[in-house]
């Protein structure tokens, strides 16, 4: 689970970024804030793993303010202005949003958060699935990849499919993001079950997976392109 801080003057700005949380099951929103200084608060009495930052707000801006911090949790930018990038890289943020930015967007950012703060999850080679009323035992080999399928998932592995009892983002959370990575927002692959790739297609075996253009640089950074 990662505990995340949302900060933000506008109230629809927190909403929005609130709803894009709760599809991910594996972030807990600890607080949300509309200003600095009520953070900072928050970030003495609370462990935060991630902050969900603005950065023209009133008293103190984002960028001000994490200067401020002894301890600086992951930092993910939510912000309208392009023009603060490269000082908030320099905060070493792990991404930088620009209002407006899709759900698609937020959990290629999410995802980066999640390989610097959770290298370990997911160390065994296996995971249980529960499905049609069994429980798998599945070697993280043996998974080829993971598809979307509106209100359910489906593993396709090397010898079966299966169609667990959880959701596409539960599933992703709780395997080895050093293995497994998102080509699209539907879709999750096996990197060491990968065949070959061509134009914006990763293929398995037989299958052919999309590649989104949200997800091409991240793709290609962890195979080492």
């Amino acid at each position: 689970m990662i505990s995340c801080l949302i900060i933000d003057d506008a109230p629809i700005a927190r909403e929005i970024v609130a709803a894009y949380c709760s599809h991910l099951p594996f972030l807990h929103i600890a607080g949300s804030c509309s200003n600095a200084l009520e953070a900072k608060t928050i970030l003495q009495t609370t462990p935060i793993d991630l902050l969900f930052l603005d950065i023209n707000m009133p008293v103190l801006n984002g960028i001000s303010f994490l200067k401020t911090l002894k301890q600086v949790p992951a930092i993910i930018f939510t912000t309208a202005y392009k023009e603060y990038a490269t000082d908030a890289f320099d905060l070493s943020a792990c991404d930088y949003l620009v209002k407006p930015f899709s759900l698609e967007r937020f959990i290629v950012a999410v995802d980066k958060v999640k390989e610097k703060i959770q290298p370990a999850i997911g160390t065994d080679p296996y995971s249980f699935l529960k499905a049609d009323g069994k429980i798998y035992k599945l070697p993280h080999e043996d998974i080829l990849f993971a598809e979307a399928k509106g209100n359910y998932t489906k593993v396709v592995c090397t010898q079966q499919v299966i169609i667990p009892n959880l959701s596409f983002s539960a599933l992703e959370a709780m395997l080895p993001t050093t293995t497994f990575i998102r080509t699209h927002r539907s879709f999750l692959i096996n990197k060491t079950n990968i065949t070959h790739i061509q134009g914006n297609c990763v293929y398995i075996q037989k299958h052919e997976i999309p590649i989104g253009n949200n997800y091409k640089d991240a793709l290609f950074k962890q195979l080492g392109l």
